[in-house]
């Protein structure tokens, strides 16, 4: 449900485990950290990274998956040494202080065998063409006089500067070798992961199967784009924003549709696209007003619904709805997409490998912000080339406008109450 922020922040529960049967969330006990609601959540999708859940793809397929398990290099990465440049194959005895003129013999173009190199002289070569037996350095063809290849059967002679022995050389596994670690289980398979697999010769790969997530929006005042909007009624942003972020993340999602403020209408909603379903995500109704409809209607499941110290997202609802793993997110937009970049996201990726994380950099805050000591403030800001970071908007969980103009999340640690303009701060890229 879309709420205002101040139904997102009052009460609270410390909420240690789980297991807790539906917590009221009060008693007022300090919020969970950040780091305490994250572990939970690892906790409670930790048997989703289990053997049975693998499937072997060829690489292509596998683009965007976790790696399930280590996979050792076959073969040696180059096979064989080869040439860094085009130029000439020698021997670096060959050339004392000074240089040497040599005799040209045949070329050796990429993919040829070569031919042992004798002693005196030297043989043109084309990058990635096999160092010949005999030969330990290349030396670029600028530096040979005269700086160009011969035609090749005619009689020719070069001069070229000294050259250290393995000047130039590709040298046969000094990429990988064979039988060394090429790629850890629960990497995250993106272009150059798939490469370096090809360049092996491997053409399947074991992966963590794609999480099916059930993703329920609730809110009588929620409407579906598109339909006439009535007083009193707002469009719904969160079941795009976070479809979007889940598609984008390599999850396959299944919408419901929009559940009213009815408990017993969200309880089947629920039941009827449960079955082959990971994950149910829902946005709203985990706050501690009079209509909070996910806390209805999960009374008598094995749900706990408390309070992070996170601003925003702080109501969270985590546990299991008949068995399988349930996380409630808060209903104001930006609440429910950080909530899924500040635990979900990171989570799978530790578990899963995939989606990728976020990478985390160092800016400095273009603009003096405040924020509330006990809480993890998240802003929103656009990371600007001369390495300062612009906030977008104000800390409003509500403002959408503001999120789209971000590419970047702000972090304000907790026990920070105010930072100026130039402090330093860590940023996640969006």
């Amino acid at each position: 449900m879309h709420r205002t922020d101040n139904r997102h922040v009052t009460g609270g529960s410390t909420g240690a485990s789980h297991s807790t049967v539906h917590s009221s969330g009060s008693g007022g006990g300090h919020a969970r950290t950040v780091e305490a609601h994250r572990e939970a959540v690892r906790q409670l999708l930790a048997d989703l990274n289990g053997a049975d859940r693998t499937e072997e793809l060829p690489l292509l397929e596998a683009l965007g998956r976790g790696l399930a398990a280590d996979i050792t290099a076959p073969v040696d990465l180059p096979p064989f040494a080869n040439s860094q440049m085009d130029g000439f194959a020698v021997r670096s005895t060959d050339l004392p202080d000074g240089g040497l003129e040599l005799t040209v013999v045949d070329p050796i173009p990429a993919g040829a065998v070569a031919s042992p190199l004798a002693p005196g002289t030297a043989a043109p070569i084309m990058t990635g063409a096999m160092i010949p037996p005999g030969a330990d350095a290349v030396v670029p063809i600028e530096r040979a006089v005269p700086d160009s290849f011969p035609r090749p059967g005619s009689p020719a002679t070069v001069r070229l500067p000294e050259m250290e022995a393995g000047t130039y050389v590709r040298a046969a596994g000094s990429d990988v070798r064979s039988g060394e670690l090429a790629l850890a289980g629960g990497t995250f398979l993106g272009p150059g992961q798939l490469g370096l697999l090809a360049a092996l010769g491997i053409t399947r790969v074991t992966v963590h199967r794609k999480l099916t997530v059930l993703l329920a929006t609730t809110g009588d005042e929620v409407v579906e784009p598109g339909k006439p909007l009535e007083p009193g009624k707002i469009y719904d942003a969160n079941g795009t924003l976070l479809e979007a972020a889940m598609r984008q993340s390599g999850m396959d999602v299944l919408r419901t549709a929009i559940s009213t403020d009815n408990p017993a209408e969200l309880t089947a909603l629920l039941r009827k696209h449960l079955p082959g379903v990971d994950l149910i995500v829902t946005t709203g109704g985990v706050s501690k007003g009079a209509y909070e409809v996910v806390r209805q209607a999960t009374t008598e499941q094995d749900v706990e619904f408390l309070h992070v110290a996170m601003q925003p997202g702080g109501p969270q609802g985590i546990g299991k709805f008949d068995g399988v793993p349930f996380v409630g997110f808060p209903g104001n937009p930006v609440s429910c997409l950080v909530s899924f970049e500040m635990f979900l996201r990171p989570v799978l990726s530790a578990l899963l490998g995939a989606p990728a994380r976020r990478q985390a950099v160092r800016a400095r805050l273009a603009d003096a912000l405040d924020s509330p000591a006990r809480k993890h403030q998240v802003r929103r800001g656009t990371l600007l080339p001369d390495g300062t970071v612009r906030l977008e908007g104000g800390a409003g969980s509500h403002l959408v406008h503001a999120l789209a103009g971000s590419n970047a999340l702000i972090h304000v640690p907790v026990g920070t109450s105010a930072l100026a303009a130039g402090a330093e701060v860590e940023v996640w890229t969006l």
